[in-house]
């Protein structure tokens, strides 16, 4: 007589012993290991060192070694003492600007993109790739590579200027404390607006035809629909590269000093917190208390991405519950 196969599951579920609570309890715990080796390096080059660098920032330090507890000696130090007090406002207000000039000239340029590839033009994939390939690159080696492409004497840009019958446009673009910090901004919103593309995409990818196709019926123009509905319903994305680039221009550091060096020329025009913390941490060879005034701006550079990012997150949540 042939089983059915409804009869067959049947037999199996009385004949095979069912797995008990306990074996399914040690078989998730056992899938839990996986993520052990990734949680000890998260520890370990995460979590660590900024714990460290909290204990520091309240102790002396003779060279390497911890000497007394001082409380906030550090941080009032560095708030008020010269030469760190001025070098802390100039390159805060550098990192200040280095955001605003990021979101200008690369999240404006790549909502502007994505709405036109989001247009279902010809070659969206390829431009989407084509847009994406700086992101590809080492920041390293793009710094390296605009620093001789900027070069004042035989760098490609001048050098083409002065080939179409513009040499008075040539100029020393990482030489003059003027241009300095535009251009290294510059330089960062190309390497990253493939990113901002993708993410911009995603968002307009997710709001529903049939809203255009209402507006549409009702009349509604390109522009009115552009502000009443894209870039409200496109909202999140743009919040979090709003977000993910204020962290990105507080924490730069490969792009500047591949292209500018560790002392942030010239005359400290891009000079920003975390070149001032690698020269304070990490520059001073006279077995000063390099150390614990370094954990003191870590420490404060970490508050304020946390502080800016939460304040963010918090009015964009409120805006969504508004909604």
């Amino acid at each position: 007589m042939v089983l059915k196969e409804q009869e067959v599951v049947e037999v199996q579920e009385k004949v095979l012993p069912k797995p008990t609570k306990n074996k399914r309890s040690m078989k998730r715990h056992f899938l839990h290991l996986f993520l052990l080796p990734a949680l000890i390096f998260y520890v370990g080059f995460q979590v660590y060192p900024i714990l460290t660098a909290f204990v520091n920032s309240f102790y002396s330090f003779k060279g390497m070694v911890r000497q007394d507890f001082i409380g906030l000696e550090n941080f009032i130090r560095l708030f008020t003492e010269e030469p760190y007090n001025t070098i802390f406002t100039n390159a805060f207000g550098h990192n200040v600007i280095y955001f605003i000039g990021t979101v200008v000239t690369k999240l404006v340029l790549a909502f502007a993109l994505a709405l036109l590839i989001n247009s279902k033009i010809k070659g969206r994939e390829f431009f989407k790739a084509i847009f994406f390939m700086p992101k590809l690159l080492s920041v390293i080696v793009v710094g390296f590579l605009f620093s001789l492409i900027l070069n004042p004497t035989n760098g490609a840009l001048n050098s083409f200027l002065k080939m179409v019958g513009l040499a008075e446009w040539a100029h020393p673009w990482l030489g003059d404390p003027k241009t300095a910090l535009y251009t290294i901004i510059l330089v960062n919103s190309w390497y990253g607006i493939g990113f901002a593309i993708l993410i911009f995409l995603a968002g307009l990818q997710a709001i529903p035809e049939e809203i255009y196709e209402a507006a549409k019926i009702d009349g509604a123009s390109g522009l009115k629909m552009l502000l009443q509905i894209t870039i409200p319903m496109a909202m999140p994305s743009i919040m979090i590269m709003t977000i993910l680039t204020f962290i990105g221009s507080f924490e730069t550091f490969e792009l500047v000093f591949a292209m500018q060096g560790s002392s942030g020329g010239p005359y400290y025009s891009t000079d920003v917190l975390a070149l001032f913390f690698y020269r304070l941490a990490f520059g001073s060879v006279d077995g000063g208390d390099a150390i614990g005034l370094g954990s003191a701006l870590a420490v404060v550079l970490f508050l304020i991405i946390c502080t800016a990012t939460a304040i963010s997150l918090f009015f964009f949540k409120r805006k969504e519950i508004e909604q």
